[in-house]
């Protein structure tokens, strides 16, 4: 059964007397108080059996109100992300209370955002001319004020005939087109979310058991939202302080023009970069994963990027012994993570890089006449072996060419194998319009948008990507 059948079967009636229905008590949220459906006639005086079905008839209605309940808040907890919420949250209050439209205000009272306003059925100009109406003057503007009584639903049966609504409530509500509302607040233990509205193009208002089952999927839909608002809060949290963990801008310096593009996963991933001026007009790179996602592997990461700048300054033109003194480095502060890292010891005016790699992903050189991996040799990652040792390779960039290093979210991102994922990149470096490859910024912008285009990441989105790009003149 659907739920309009569901709700069309369970209208009010007046209560059953006490001879022809024993109480019968609450079942998962369900009061059996509620009026049964007037399709559900009483039964006539001096029948035996029908008490009996009539009890039947009521049970039938709980049976289905569970049913629905359950079908929604299943596909209310499926999702995981705010927005989807919103929507499933408009779309399942307006099928149990009989709306086709409504919109979904998300102002949590302690101000810590996000703050929100999605409709449906409503473009964004519909929202535009509710958002004219006085906050205070509005009937849902009420409860997301916190105006007394504003724990409850409202209902306004008739919006143009109601003489006390402001003017302009009354205006925009025949220029859109809708001719009643049913406000519902969204709140839990801890405080007001928001607020949900339905509309109605017919003067109209939702019978007592529909408002009742919007009632209990509203209370576990406010439980819900609150959890994703603390989640995202904590990714929001954890994005900023993985930004102050990466430069603030990168070194300039003759023969070399250098950028960074990074895509970060929603938890909050291990993945990180870094330049930094030498002596002697070296130039010190570095890209570099931790595994794991959130708040540790985000520690983690901001400990080994400070000590790979330390080693850097102390013995840059060995990478052998940077990433050996950072293997020690992470045995001793992370016994229990596995990293992958590379250095390369840059001099700009010989163009000339030194690099050595700890299981990471080898650099591209990106020319006119080539487009090349660069060999770096077996190693492997950081943590894994008692004692972790690997040869250091040296090449020399052509004038003109951009040599990008990278990790390899941008490979796992894709969704294919490694060796489909490594062709895909060459492809895409190999493809780099002449116009731009003076850029450093625009190469970079070009393969990630090949590689991974906007919304199609196919791989496993909780990578993060992290891309340096370095032209030599």
């Amino acid at each position: 059964m659907g739920v309009c059948d569901a709700i069309r079967h369970n209208a009010p009636v007046g209560k059953p007397t006490a001879m022809s229905a024993p109480h019968l008590p609450k079942v998962a949220g369900i009061d059996p108080m509620v009026p049964v459906s007037t399709h559900t006639a009483a039964p006539p005086e001096g029948a035996l059996s029908a008490p009996g079905a009539f009890i039947q008839d009521r049970l039938a209605g709980w049976v289905s109100d569970l049913t629905t309940l359950h079908e929604l808040t299943e596909r209310l907890a499926a999702t995981s992300a705010l927005d989807g919420a919103l929507r499933e949250i408009l779309d399942a209050g307006a099928a149990l209370v009989g709306a086709g439209r409504g919109l979904l205000a998300l102002e949590p009272a302690d101000d810590r955002g996000p703050c929100r306003t999605i409709g449906l059925g409503l473009t964004h100009a519909d929202l535009g001319h509710i958002e004219t109406v006085p906050r205070g003057s509005a009937p849902y503007g009420r409860l997301l004020d916190g105006h007394p009584g504003a724990d409850a639903p409202l209902a306004s049966p008739d919006i143009l005939g109601d003489t006390a609504l402001d003017p302009r409530c009354r205006e925009v509500a025949a220029r859109l087109g809708h001719a009643a509302s049913y406000a519902l607040p969204l709140a839990t233990g801890a405080g007001r979310l928001g607020v949900a509205v339905w509309l109605y193009d017919e003067p109209a208002q939702p019978l007592e058991r529909q408002c009742h089952l919007v009632g209990v999927y509203g209370r576990y839909a406010a439980e819900h939202l609150a959890r994703l608002l603390e989640l995202e809060r904590a990714r929001a949290d954890a994005a900023v302080i993985a930004e102050e963990l990466f430069p603030h801008r990168l070194p300039r310096l003759p023969g070399v023009r250098l950028a960074a593009r990074r895509r970060a996963a929603p938890g909050g991933g291990g993945d990180w970069y870094d330049a930094l001026p030498l002596p002697d007009n070296a130039l010190g790179l570095a890209v570099g994963s931790v595994g794991g996602s959130g708040p540790a592997a985000l520690a983690a990461m901001g400990r080994l990027r400070a000590g790979l700048r330390a080693y850097a300054v102390m013995e840059g033109e060995d990478p052998v012994a940077v990433l050996s003194d950072l293997e020690l480095l992470l045995r001793l502060t992370e016994p229990s993570r596995a990293a992958t890292a590379l250095y390369a010891y840059c001099e700009p005016d010989r163009r000339s890089i030194v690099l050595a790699g700890a299981g990471h992903t080898p650099p591209l050189v990106i020319g006119d006449r080539r487009t090349e991996f660069v060999e770096t040799g077996l190693s492997a990652p950081l943590g894994m072996l008692s004692c972790w040792e690997a040869p250091s390779v040296e090449f020399t960039p052509r004038a003109g060419e951009t040599v990008l290093l990278y990790t390899d979210g941008l490979l796992r991102r894709t969704g294919d194998s490694m060796d489909r994922a490594y062709a895909r990149l060459h492809a895409a470096a190999a493809g780099v319009p002449k116009a731009v490859r003076q850029d450093p910024g625009a190469v970079a912008d070009h393969i990630l948008h090949t590689v991974l285009p906007e919304g199609t990441d196919r791989g496993d989105g909780g990578e993060d990507v992290v891309v340096l790009a370095a032209r030599f003149d």
